[in-house]
C-alpha cells in the first residue's frame, strides 16, 4: 500500500484535522517522504530511540504511535531530537502520529478500548476539550467493588511495579464509571458533574486527592502508558485487515 494512502486512510477514520487547533501534537505523518511503498507497519505508544530502532529490527516501514516527535513546533535537530530522528531517517522508517484523534475515537480509542475492557454500556461522550471530548462514560454491566474494579485494572493492564493507584472516596458499588486515559485528572470535575461513581485515568496530581475525597468520588490511577495502548492495537487491527503485515512493541513504562 502506498504511504499517501495509508495515512488518508488513518487521518479520515480519525478525524485528525478536527483537532488541528485543539492538540499540540503535529499529528499526522511526522517524519517520511510524501509517498512511498509501505508492506510492514510497526506500532507503539511513544516515539523514542527504542521503539524506532525495534520497528526498524522488525524491517517495519512506518511506525505508528500515539505520542510523537513533534509538539508545538520543532525549531532545531539536535539532542534528543537528533538521537530519535536520525534512526528514522537512516533506516528509512516513517513515523505516523495520532494523539488526541486516538484518545477521542468513539470505537478506536484509548478510552474505548478501556470501556471494552470494563463492560461498559450505554456510553456517552465524556471529557470535553473544546468542541470535541478525550473520553467516554458509561454503566457498568455488573457493579464494582473498589477493591475488583482495581484487580480488574492490575490484572489486564501493564501497571509496572506501582500497580493502579486507588483513592476510595466513593459508594461502595461502582455503577456508572467515566474514563478518560492518559494525563486527566483535569476532568475529574466533570466526572463528579456527569454524577459518576468513579472515575479511571492514567495519572494524576497532588491537587486530585483532596477534590476526590471532597467530592466523594473514586478515582483509579491506572498508568499513562497503561491505559494509552488500547488505541494503537485498534489501529494495528485495522492496518491487518488493510493486507499489511504488522509488529506491536510493547514497552511498559510503569508510569
Amino acid at each position: 500500500m502506498d504511504l499517501a494512502d495509508l495515512r488518508t486512510r488513518f487521518d479520515e477514520r480519525l478525524r485528525t484535522a478536527a483537532f488541528a487547533d485543539l492538540d499540540a501534537s503535529a499529528n499526522g505523518l511526522q517524519v517520511g517522504p510524501e509517498e512511498g511503498e509501505i508492506t510492514h507497519v510497526a506500532f507503539a505508544v511513544d516515539a523514542a530511540v527504542e521503539t524506532i530502532e525495534r520497528a526498524a529490527d522488525a524491517g517495519a516501514d512506518l511506525l505508528v504511535t500515539h505520542h510523537g516527535l513533534v509538539w508545538g513546533s520543532l525549531d532545531r535537530v539536535a539532542g534528543r531530537e537528533y538521537r530519535r530522528i536520525a534512526p528514522l531517517i537512516g533506516n528509512d522508517l516513517a513515523l505516523y502520529v495520532s494523539h488526541l484523534p486516538l484518545d477521542a475515537h468513539p470505537a478506536l480509542g484509548n478510552a474505548a478500548g478501556l470501556a471494552d475492557l470494563l463492560g461498559l454500556d450505554d456510553r456517552e461522550p465524556f471529557g470535553a476539550l473544546g468542541p470535541e471530548h478525550l473520553g467516554t462514560q458509561g454503566l457498568a454491566r455488573d457493579p464494582f467493588s473498589p477493591a475488583d474494579l482495581a484487580t480488574l485494572l492490575d490484572r489486564e493492564l501493564a501497571t509496572g511495579a506501582r500497580g493502579v493507584q486507588t483513592l476510595d472516596f466513593g459508594p461502595e458499588e461502582i455503577e456508572e464509571i467515566a474514563i478518560l486515559t492518559g494525563s486527566g485528572a483535569d476532568w475529574l470535575d466533570e466526572a463528579v458533574e456527569s454524577e459518576t461513581d468513579a472515575f479511571v485515568t492514567g495519572e494524576g496530581k497532588g491537587k486530585l486527592y483532596h477534590e476526590a475525597k471532597e467530592a466523594g468520588i473514586h478515582a483509579f490511577l491506572a498508568g499513562h502508558y497503561a491505559t494509552e495502548t488500547f488505541g494503537v492495537r485498534s489501529l494495528r487491527d485495522l492496518a491487518e485487515e488493510w493486507g499489511l503485515e504488522t509488529t506491536f512493541i510493547e514497552r511498559p513504562t510503569g508510569l
